[in-house]
């Protein structure tokens, strides 16, 4: 018997939606999937419902690039509210906790160092974390004790940009993976003694995708109807921009897409010619992902475009 046939379009490339406030990344998903009727699709990233900004989608062959684009840097801008802790850490929570004192600017400025570089960083409790094969936030709502460990996570930048009120700041931060803004705003209050959360959320990058080229799902809906999606659509290329380039002739394109290895040399490298995976290029486009072996080229992740 043959092979059953994939149901939809074969769209290859990634959106850049900016998702709205209120909706969920899954619910942004199949809502890309219904109106581009794209045969896969999976997001580059989950946002809260709260957030807004760049959720990056990836269609088809971009699913295969997913795992670099949630490792990617990410930017964001945020709303601390101080005083109030909050069980979500955010503010769709519970108020938990209140304190009557409020930071000054000077305070905030010095207390920030310590949540930059590497440090280690205890995700909220409602967060998709698996704890035991569930997600802590399906623990935490059916009422169960949800004990999350700190872990690693790399914070490039965060700055105060602007003060509205005493109960209100507004901060910009860029991160590396697994970094949660609500673990930043709830320890930022705890250190500054009087609790927080964030209040509002905006992510403006992740990684080569930006806020000023996201399109709203309305946005998206009007280009689907005038046949217009691919103005839309971003290549691979960018969600793979900071892995190091290859570029190869199309026999040596056609038998890495086969799965065999080839013979390259690393000085033809474009970036990092130390790095051992690299980005395989024919005409500009992407071929796959291979890793080195001394002289040899062997494919890791093959797109069929």
């Amino acid at each position: 018997m043959g092979r059953k046939r994939r149901q939809g379009r074969p769209i290859n490339g990634w959106l850049v939606i900016d998702k709205a406030r209120g909706e969920t990344s899954t619910g942004v998903v199949s809502a890309v999937r219904r109106l581009t009727q794209a045969q896969k699709a999976g997001h580059g990233g989950t946002l809260d419902p709260l957030a807004t900004g760049v959720l990056p989608i990836a269609l088809g062959e971009a699913t295969k690039t997913v795992p670099y684009v949630v490792a990617a840097t990410k930017a964001y801008r945020f709303e601390v509210r101080f005083g109030e802790a909050r069980d979500t850490d955010d503010a769709e929570g519970e108020v938990i906790a209140t304190a009557d004192a409020r930071p000054d600017d000077a305070e905030i400025a010095a207390a920030l160092g310590r949540f930059r570089g590497a440090v280690l960083q205890t995700p909220p409790r409602y967060a998709a974390v698996k704890v035991e094969g569930e997600r802590a936030y399906d623990l935490a709502r059916r009422g169960e004790t949800v004990e999350l460990a700190p872990r690693p996570v790399e914070i490039h930048a965060l700055e105060l940009v602007e003060r509205p009120s005493a109960d209100r700041a507004l901060f910009e931060m860029t991160s590396g993976k697994g970094a949660y803004v609500r673990a930043v705003a709830r320890d930022l209050g705890d250190v500054l003694g009087c609790h927080g959360h964030v209040t509002a959320l905006r992510r403006l990058a992740v990684g080569g995708f930006h806020a000023e080229d996201a399109v709203t799902l309305t946005t998206l809906e009007r280009l689907v109807e005038d046949d217009a999606l691919p103005q839309a659509l971003v290549s691979l290329t960018t969600a793979l921009a900071d892995i190091p380039a290859l570029a190869v002739t199309e026999p040596q394109a056609q038998r890495l897409r086969s799965g065999q290895p080839i013979r390259a040399a690393r000085q033809l490298v474009t970036g990092d010619g130390d790095a051992d995976t690299v980005r395989v290029q024919l005409a500009g486009e992407v071929v796959a992902l291979g890793r080195f072996d001394g002289d040899w080229l062997a494919p890791v992740r093959v797109f069929n475009l």
